[in-house]
């Protein structure tokens, strides 16, 4: 019994989490700065060659898997997965109500004023 609720546990996990657009990390450029500088290095002697061709493959590898990571990361924020029609369609309704919103706290700012009995 025990083994299908770690199972459960388990699947629990596996559901992506929700983001917020600040815990997604697309700071790319210093891997790319490092792939560029690598490339523009002449190495003088050809026993540097390998070596440094595998750390240039290395960081390219690196900068594959940072841009991985950012793709899963960005397809768990909020509203992806609505078309761009969708999400400017919810932003009109949003502004629609905050509108109603405002003005109905301007109508009852002006309607009376509550006296509040002192103590």
């Amino acid at each position: 019994m025990e083994s299908s609720h770690e199972n459960q546990d388990q699947h629990a996990n596996d559901l992506p989490a929700r983001l917020s657009v600040e815990d997604v990390d697309v700071d790319f450029l210093p891997i790319i700065y490092d792939i560029i500088r690598g490339l523009e290095k002449d190495p003088h002697e050809s026993s540097q060659k390998p070596s440094h061709s595998q750390d240039i493959s290395q960081k390219v590898l690196e900068l594959h898997k940072k841009l991985e990571l950012a793709k899963e990361q960005i397809k768990r924020l909020p509203g992806v997965e609505y078309s761009k029609e969708q999400q400017l369609d919810k932003l009109e309704a949003l502004r629609t109500q905050l509108k109603l919103k405002r003005d109905l706290l301007l109508k009852y700012r002006t309607m009376c004023t509550f006296d509040i009995p002192k103590a």
